[in-house]
C-alpha cells in the first residue's frame, strides 16, 4: 500500500491536471535506512527516514499518508493531527472501537485538516455507475443486499503466523482487513444498518512460527444478517481462508424494479436487469462513466486497482483546496468501526446501531413502492 499511495502521489496531476504534490519524505521500516532511501529514491522522494516521528512533524510536510500495520494506525494519525497535517490513512481505521472514536474525536477538533480513509474501492467508475443507478431509480426501491468478500491469502494452514492475526497487531480479522470494503460499498447503495446478527469463526486455529506454533486470535470468517434503516435487508460474508478467491468482492442489489451486479475480480463491468427485460445487460466500463476519462478516452480498455488510489488522492487534493469534502472521513470511519465490531460482537445476537451507524448514502430508499 505504501507503494500504492506513492504511485498515486506521482500520478495524481499527470491525470487530473492541478498542481504536483512535492514528495518531501519517505518513511520505511526503523533500522533499515537504507531501504527508505532506495524507496526514496525509486518514487521520487527527496528524504527518507526511519523514523517515523521525525517524518509526520517535519515542518516541510502538509499531509502524510499512513500505510504501515494496523497497530500503529491510531499513534501516527494522531501525532499528525495535532502538528497540523492532514491525513490520508489506510483502513481499517484502528485496532479498536475505543481507538477509532478517540480517534474521530481528535479530528473533530482539528476541522481545518482533511482526513480521508483508504476505501478505494469506491473510487472505481463501476460502482461510481451503480450508485448513480440506484440514486436515480432505475432499479426502483432497493429491497436486498447481498456481498461476499473472500480471498485464500490465509488459506493454507501451513502459512506462517503475522500480525494480522493477533489483536494487538491486526485488530478484527476478516472484518477489519476485507469486510470493511464491503461495508463501504454496501452503505453508499443501501443507506444506513439498523441491525446486524452475525457470527464469526477462526478455521485454523493456530499456525507456524519460528518458536513454534501460535494461536490466531481474530476471526478467518464472518457471516451476517443486516436489516437496513429503509427497512431492506441484506446478507454479508467475509472471509481470509476461501480457497481460489483472489478478490471476490462480490454483490448485488435487488430493487423493486431490477438488479445490479458487481464482482471485483471482473472490475470493469456492472450487470443490470430492469423488470420486462428477458435477462441481464452487460455494461463495460469508458469515459461516460466518472474519472474513467481522465486515465482513458476508449471504453472496454480497463481500469485498475492503482487507478481507484490516484482517484482517492485527486479527492483529498480537492478537499485541501476547499473542494468537497473527503469521504470517508474519520467520522464516517467510525461509523463503519462501529458496524464491523458489532458484527465481531454479536455470535448469533441480533444488535441494533444507534441512529445513524454508516458513511452517508448515495441515497436514502424511500419505502417500498410495491
Amino acid at each position: 500500500m505504501g507503494k500504492c499511495h506513492a504511485l498515486a502521489w506521482r500520478t495524481v496531476t499527470a491525470v487530473f491536471g492541478g498542481a504536483h504534490p512535492q514528495l518531501e519524505v519517505l518513511c520505511d521500516t526503523p533500522g533499515d535506512r537504507a531501504q527508505a532511501q532506495a524507496q526514496a529514491a525509486q518514487f521520487g522522494f527527496a528524504r527518507a527516514t526511519d523514523d517515523w516521528r521525525s517524518a509526520v512533524l517535519d515542518p516541510a510536510v502538509d499531509v502524510v499518508s499512513i500505510t504501515v500495520p494496523n497497530g500503529l494506525h491510531r499513534p501516527m494519525a494522531e501525532a499528525a493531527l495535532k502538528a497540523g497535517k492532514h491525513v490520508w490513512l489506510e483502513k481499517p481505521m484502528a485496532l479498536t472501537l475505543a481507538d477509532a472514536e478517540a480517534m474521530a474525536e481528535m479530528a473533530g477538533r482539528h476541522p481545518g485538516q482533511v482526513t480521508i480513509l483508504g476505501y478505494n474501492y469506491t473510487r472505481s467508475p463501476a460502482f461510481q455507475a451503480a450508485v448513480a443507478l440506484v440514486k436515480d431509480g432505475v432499479i426502483g426501491t432497493p429491497r436486498a443486499f447481498r456481498g461476499v468478500y473472500d480471498e485464500d491469502y490465509s488459506a493454507d494452514p501451513a502459512q506462517p503466523w503475522h500480525w494480522r492475526m493477533t489483536h494487538e497487531g491486526g485488530g478484527l480479522g476478516a472484518l477489519g482487513d476485507l469486510g470493511c470494503h464491503l461495508f463501504s460499498q454496501m452503505v453508499q447503495l443501501m443507506g444506513d444498518v439498523a441491525e446486524v446478527t452475525a457470527l464469526t469463526q477462526i478455521a485454523i486455529a493456530d499456525r507456524p512460527a519460528p518458536d513454534g506454533k501460535r494461536v490466531v486470535e481474530n476471526e478467518d470468517s464472518a457471516l451476517a444478517l443486516i436489516r437496513f434503516a429503509s427497512g431492506a435487508q441484506g446478507s454479508f460474508a467475509t472471509s481470509r481462508v476461501a480457497h481460489g478467491r483472489k478478490c471476490r468482492l462480490q454483490w448485488e442489489v435487488h430493487g423493486s424494479d431490477g438488479t445490479i451486479i458487481f464482482d471485483q475480480e471482473n472490475m470493469n463491468e456492472l450487470w443490470v436487469h430492469r423488470a420486462g427485460e428477458a435477462g441481464f445487460t452487460r455494461h463495460l466500463t469508458g469515459p461516460d462513466q466518472p474519472d474513467f476519462g481522465a486515465f482513458c478516452p476508449a471504453p472496454g480498455h480497463n481500469f485498475g486497482f492503482n487507478d481507484q488510489k490516484v482517484v482517492e488522492a485527486r479527492d483529498l487534493c480537492r478537499a485541501i483546496a476547499g473542494g468537497a469534502p473527503c469521504r470517508p472521513d474519520f467520522a464516517e470511519g467510525l461509523r463503519i468501526e462501529r458496524v464491523i465490531h458489532a458484527m465481531a460482537a454479536s455470535q448469533g445476537r441480533p444488535v441494533s446501531l444507534p441512529g445513524r451507524s454508516a458513511c452517508q448514502s448515495a441515497r436514502q430508499p424511500e419505502g417500498d413502492r410495491a
